[in-house]
């Protein structure tokens, strides 16, 4: 990548993109093109047409998405299934049609079936039922992956895609109702740490087993990739190591102070039982994480508070 390249993030306000600009502009590169939600509408295939007919950006990071946990996904079914396939086919068509160099598309390990042979390995896409509770998201990623594939095919297209593991990180969304299992986490220790409170409520039995990686070494394994890689198909990115969900509940109490009990709420899905990624072949490439989980969680908890008072 040439520093006087310019390059779009599509999500840059997202704890994604922004990552990822954040890993850019640490390399020394200053030449972005940057739009919010608002300004420019990803769904709309004419506006964003426009925008690359006149920005002509010469690399192309796809991390806008419309993202959420277990109850969000399986709440906004038909959201998460038509948005992320316009965002995706909009942004991925317009950066063949105006001769972007190199994209990379960002998808997400639901994409593997429910009960696909732990680790996962990338030739297990398609190889059985995907979980239900996050299905329309998981076939909007696939077929991100699948237009990067079919444009490299057809068109000869420097399209790759990548899957992270479970993220976690700064800008993360701490909703109590839409966000994902670690920052939901620390907001709930954290609340109960506040208020006294004589219990924590986890969701599900807390046995699946999760991957977590920091969302600074995903930025780096992007930037990585964007140099190195060139293949069809996508690469696994992750640490390769996971833990079970009650377990993590329990550095978190642990990092944030709270000394109250945890219980479980059973009425709530465990989702998939387990996803652990097979990074064999990004580590085969020449990249590993840095950030270990529990540094990461310390760094995350310090700036959450830090953003509350």
């Amino acid at each position: 990548m040439n520093k006087n390249a310019k390059i779009y993030i599509a999500g840059h306000n997202g704890m994604v993109g922004s990552a990822i600009l954040r890993r850019l502009k640490a390399a020394g590169f200053e030449n972005f093109v940057l739009r919010s939600s608002r300004e420019l509408d990803l769904r709309n295939q004419a506006e964003v047409h426009d925008f690359f007919h006149r920005e002509k950006p010469d690399y192309v990071f796809l991390a806008a998405a419309k993202v959420g946990g277990i109850v969000a996904n399986n709440t906004y079914r038909a959201e998460f299934l038509y948005d992320n396939l316009m965002i995706e086919s909009n942004v991925i068509h317009s950066a063949w049609q105006h001769s972007v160099e190199k994209l990379l598309f960002l998808g997400s390990s639901c994409i593997y079936p429910k009960l696909a042979p732990q680790p996962l390995k990338e030739e297990y896409l398609l190889t059985g039922l995907l979980e239900p509770t996050n299905e329309p998201y998981a076939i909007a990623k696939i077929a991100g992956i699948k237009l990067c594939d079919a444009y490299r095919a057809q068109y000869g297209c420097n399209f790759i895609s990548v899957m992270p593991t479970n993220l976690y990180g700064p800008n993360d969304n701490y909703h109590p109702e839409n966000s994902h299992v670690l920052p939901a986490l620390i907001r709930k220790f954290h609340e109960a740490k506040r208020d006294g409170a004589p219990f924590v409520t986890l969701w599900g039995t807390g046995a699946p087993l999760r991957e977590f990686l920091h969302v600074d070494d995903l930025a780096d394994a992007c930037f990585f990739l964007m140099q190195h890689y060139d293949e069809p198909g996508f690469v696994n990115i992750g640490i390769g190591e996971d833990l079970p969900i009650l377990e993590l509940a329990r550095l978190v109490q642990r990092i944030v102070g709270y000394t109250g009990e945890i219980r479980h709420d059973l009425s709530k899905p465990d989702g998939t039982p387990r996803k652990l990624m097979d990074v064999s072949k990004l580590t085969g490439l020449g990249w590993k994480a840095k950030i270990g989980l529990e540094e990461g969680v310390k760094g995350v908890y310090e700036a959450y508070i830090l953003n509350r008072i």
